[in-house]
């Protein structure tokens, strides 16, 4: 009995995956997204640019990607007239599917966290959780290269390739439209 109830979930899953094509990994929404980058906040001041063409230009050389939307929201929070950071959301694809990543930044601009929010692409397309942390204390000044100063994932080229891309992006929006 317990063998046929396995079978007749891997067939459900299976035709459904088929049918429907990969479904959504929605790990966050936005609200527990930004409760777990900063957790004592008080509040989050969200500034919504409009970037010029030179300011694209200027991302996109500093980022060494493209800046898909002209149109960036950046999230900062604070506590007791202090800023705790910046956050930013970045969707993007990564082969066929996107995927929402959340950058955190600190005060002085390094990362303080990299974390998956929605992954559209095969499970076996995304990295474990420990990658992500290879981010960590990296700067405007890293050069966030997948096989150098960050390793590569075997079966995840893209994955990684697009999380680097939206991390030295985040940190050019921080540095062009705040100054840091």
């Amino acid at each position: 009995m317990r063998k046929n109830t396995y079978l007749i979930v891997f067939i459900a899953f299976s035709v459904l995956a088929t049918a429907g094509g990969v479904r959504a990994l929605n790990l966050y929404s936005q609200q527990e997204a930004l409760a777990l980058a900063f957790p004592d906040a008080e509040r989050f001041e969200e500034e919504t640019h409009i970037l010029s063409a030179e300011q694209v230009a200027e991302i996109q050389r500093l980022s060494r990607s493209r800046v898909e939307s002209r149109l960036v929201t950046l999230r900062r929070a604070w506590r007791e007239g202090e800023l705790l950071g910046t956050v930013n959301i970045d969707v993007h694809r990564v082969r066929t599917h996107n995927e929402a990543l959340m950058v955190v930044l600190g005060p002085t601009g390094r990362v303080l966290r990299v974390q998956v929010l929605t992954f559209s692409e095969p499970g076996e397309y995304m990295p474990r959780a420990r990658w992500y942390e290879l981010f960590v204390g990296k700067g405007k000044d890293d050069p966030l290269r997948i096989g150098h100063d960050i390793d590569a994932v075997t079966g995840a080229t893209l994955t990684t390739g697009a999380t680097s891309d939206a991390v030295r992006r985040t940190l050019a929006y921080n540095r062009v439209l705040q100054g840091g």
